[in-house]
């Protein structure tokens, strides 16, 4: 493989050992249930991506065998690099639980939760709340009454949310039985208010061993129109994060970021994508972004469209997802998985590495901890 910078010999011999960009060796199968919550009467839709038995090779990367769906808000079809009801493949594997960003979609970073199962994960996510709850959704001539308790409301739902899809998941009987899940090895990843999410579960669920903070939610002075998101990270343990930020981010920015991560009372890293805003974290990073910055948007929310920039001066959404899903599966296999070439490649110059990929980006250094 060429290197654009040969000098970092030591990076280029744990990728040629250990390479977190590149596909999985397992073909990946993808199936949806529904999980009542009684306790709250709330049906959620969930989506588990696992390792598929070694007969689905290649169907999962083939146009005609992948899944196909469609959004709920879109008759667009999508396809996701996987199988649908495809055969499992026998094992016990690491749970990693997926949280959407604010109003998203359990399959909104299709990109990310195929890759990291075809790395011998079993990925989970669901709906959150205000997607499937009526008395969270935004209604008509609301009053600001009205607004203030459905925000807080959906805010309250988010962790529960996510500890109910682990206890449904650890219990009995599996809904894959043939794919066992490790309990002891249960990590959580999540975008902006689904990153927030990540950030707040551990504090609730002694059960999560890692976080990975997608572009999170929760600094002390959101801008306008943003939820207003509290983090305490009273968590009482060591839990290895890793943030993965954008240096262009609009209604997320750095300063946000830098807040966080030097609040964080754990193992951390954080990586800032150059030339990337909040939408490069989801599928179709091009028309994501674009549908966001020409959109209507209400008067309060108006400089989200007036700040962004153009997707043409951004990085590419092929860029955006090879740094996100190298990045977070290394940060996995090296806390979850306990995989020394992991812990080695996060160790050595990563960011040489990610150039030699054509991926600029930087690791933000001070205050952290960076023992693997």
């Amino acid at each position: 493989m060429a290197r654009a910078n040969p000098t970092h010999a030591s990076t280029a011999t744990f990728v040629r050992d250990y390479d977190p960009f590149a596909r999985g060796s397992f073909p990946v199968g993808v199936r949806t249930i529904e999980i009542r919550d009684e306790a709250r009467d709330r049906l959620f839709p969930c989506e588990i991506w696992y390792p598929a038995a070694s007969g689905h090779a290649g169907r999962d990367l083939t146009p005609a065998t992948q899944d196909v769906f469609t959004f709920p808000s879109s008759d667009t079809p999508r396809r996701q690099a996987a199988v649908r009801d495809a055969a499992p493949e026998h094992g016990t594997y690491p749970l990693i639980l997926f949280s959407h960003h604010s109003g998203g979609h359990r399959r909104a970073a299709t990109f990310l939760t195929t890759h990291v199962a075809s790395h011998g994960y079993l990925v989970a996510a669901l709906d959150h709340s205000e997607i499937v709850a009526p008395e969270l959704m935004r209604k008509d001539g609301e009053t600001p009454e009205r607004v203030a308790a459905r925000i807080q409301g959906l805010i309250s739902s988010r962790v529960p949310d996510i500890r109910f899809l682990l206890d449904y998941l650890l219990a009995e009987p599996s809904p894959l039985p043939e794919a066992a899940i490790d309990p002891s090895r249960v990590g959580i990843v999540g975008h902006s208010f689904g990153g927030w999410t990540a950030l707040a579960a551990p504090e609730a669920d002694l059960g999560i061993r890692a976080v990975v903070a997608l572009a999170p939610g929760g600094a002390s002075n959101p801008r306008p129109g943003i939820l207003p998101l509290v983090l305490t990270f009273a968590w009482g343990r060591d839990v290895p994060t890793l943030y993965l930020v954008a240096e262009n981010d609009v209604s997320l920015p750095l300063s946000g970021m830098y807040e966080l991560f030097e609040k964080t009372p754990a193992t951390k890293r954080m990586f800032v994508l150059h030339r990337a805003d909040h939408l490069h974290f989801v599928d179709n990073v091009e028309q994501e972004h674009e549908k966001i910055r020409t959109m209507q948007w209400p008067p309060a929310l108006a400089w989200i469209q007036q700040e962004m920039k153009p997707i043409a001066e951004l990085c590419s959404g092929e860029q955006a997802h090879s740094f996100i899903c190298g990045l977070t599966l290394c940060h996995l296999d090296a806390f979850l998985k306990q995989d020394v070439r992991a812990s080695r490649f996060l160790a050595a110059d990563v960011e040489a590495e990610l150039t030699s990929r054509s991926i600029s980006a930087a690791a933000h250094r001070p205050g952290s901890d960076l023992r693997p």
